[in-house]
């Protein structure tokens, strides 16, 4: 069983901080580190996204703007200095250019060498900084070989990965609600680019990582699935895909089968972080995105949905979606959850199952 870092990769809004409470709840075993790379994807000197680009002032008091990937990497290393495992949870868009725009490693992390393992402190100081004018995107550097990310393959052979992910249907509108008023004040979002759904980055990362024998070929809950071929390696990680709504509806078997893949030991007290310590220490880590975590800070548990949903039309959800943003945002919904839904069902067929009571 692997002991290395987790990083459970997603998309946004796939109920994934509430699924990241359950393991900031065993802080005797687990240091968890919350959404970290956007700071570099966003803000600071190898920034890949354009959100920001004409508000230099916004990336400065972001206090993000000197981010980089090492430095993000660097502090990852520190917070598992204690001994305890580490548990990241990000969005796999955070590590690529947006629209598919070929890779290039990372400047702070063209240095990287196998042997280093997870501690990028042990490297020497790179600049990222340069005279270029505009987007610092693309690098001076060159890329590798199928890699879609900005980080060397050797640097991401030290994780364990795990994926979350959620029906655009769900996901999609409850972006849009984020930046539409009255929330998006709090979250000073205005828009969302179809580019930060997230999906297809999500399956690109997961089909890089497969290809490359970094998870599979075994599949959580299935005892083989390829390994009875002598000539595939087992690279010891299973592939691990929860979904969120899964989740939702199941979670004490869930988090058990996810736990059971990953090497964590499950308790049902997980799903339990009432206390007010626990509640304090949500609060001091969400801080970071306001307004995109309220419904997970005000939560007390995880426990299983009472009352399903019944499934609606297509021409309903479009309809509920005009009627809560207009016809403009709806309309964007549906072209944006049409866009995405061939990648989510691809990572649902690997989705695992819940463990028999």
């Amino acid at each position: 069983m692997s002991n290395k870092p987790i990083f459970c990769a997603t998309h946004p809004r796939a109920c994934s901080t509430a699924f990241e409470r359950v393991f900031m709840t065993r802080r005797d075993t687990l240091q968890t580190v919350h959404e970290p790379f956007g700071d570099a994807f966003y803000f600071g000197p190898e920034r890949l996204h354009d959100r920001y680009e004409d508000n230099p002032e916004e990336r400065k008091t972001s206090g993000f703007g000197d981010s980089t990937y090492r430095t993000i990497f660097d502090n990852i290393a520190r917070d598992g200095a204690e001994g305890k495992r580490v548990f990241i949870k990000d969005m796999a868009y955070y590590w690529m250019p947006p629209d598919n725009k070929p890779s290039k490693i990372a400047p702070s992390l063209n240095n990287y060498k196998p042997g280093v393992g997870t501690n990028t402190t042990e490297l020497s100081p790179v600049t990222t900084r340069t005279e270029k004018d505009g987007p610092p995107y693309p690098y001076p550097t060159e890329g590798e070989s199928g890699n879609p990310t900005v980080l060397p393959k050797a640097l991401l052979s030290q994780f364990h990965f795990t994926f979350l992910i959620r029906h655009p249907k769900h996901s999609i509108p409850s972006y849009q609600r984020c930046t539409t008023a009255p929330l998006n004040d709090v979250t000073g979002w205005n828009y969302v680019d179809t580019n930060e759904a997230g999906y297809a980055e999500l399956r690109r990362l997961f089909d890089y990582l497969r290809e490359e024998g970094l998870i599979g070929p075994r599949v959580a809950g299935q005892s083989t699935n390829g390994t009875d071929d002598e000539n595939v390696k087992d690279s010891g990680i299973e592939i691990c895909v929860l979904d969120a709504d899964d989740v939702l509806d199941n979670p004490s078997a869930m988090i058990e089968a996810y736990c059971k893949s990953t090497g964590i030991k499950y308790e049902p007290l997980m799903l339990k972080w009432d206390e007010e310590y626990h509640q304090k220490y949500a609060r001091e880590v969400f801080e970071k995105w306001r307004g995109w975590h309220e419904d997970a800070i005000n939560s007390s548990e995880l426990k299983a949905r009472t009352h399903k949903k019944a499934p609606k039309t297509d021409d309903q959800l479009y309809a509920d979606w005009e009627e809560k943003y207009g016809e403009k945002a709806a309309t964007w919904i549906r072209d944006t959850v049409k866009k995405n839904e061939a990648d989510y069902e691809y990572l649902k067929q690997f989705a695992i199952k819940p463990v028999s009571n």
